[in-house]
């Protein structure tokens, strides 16, 4: 008769691999960038969404299959990682035009998506 149960101690490569992948995504943007801090963000079923915030402002996100990948990620990159988006960490971000036009542009009444009956600026 096969053995059907599985066999729970080995490491599950699948893992391992999507965390040194994303590990080599966030040692390369934090190199580029002088540093970089973390946070995670859950995004339920699929996954994580590891948020970085680098020493000169620049942010970027890293989205894994897992917390557990995340966790393991951020570990072996090497960044620290905050318990949450707080208000000082959040002040580290630094957002340009691009970044504002993208935010702004999405809302009704913006340039580019006006209000019914206005035409655009």
């Amino acid at each position: 008769m096969a053995n059907t149960q599985q066999d729970d101690t080995k490491p599950n490569t699948r893992d391992a691999r999507r965390a040194a992948k994303a590990a080599k995504s966030i040692t390369a943007f934090a190199a580029a960038h002088g540093g970089a801090e973390a946070q995670f963000a859950h995004l339920g079923e699929k996954g994580a969404r590891i948020v970085l915030v680098c020493g000169d402002g620049a942010w970027g996100d890293v989205v894994v299959n897992s917390m557990e990948v995340a966790r393991a990620a951020t570990e072996k990159a090497g960044v620290t990682v905050h318990d949450e988006f707080s208000g000082e960490f959040a002040a580290k971000v630094v957002t340009g035009p691009y970044e504002w036009c993208r935010m702004a542009g999405i809302q009704i009444g913006s340039p580019s998506h006006p209000r019914p009956g206005r035409s655009a600026a």
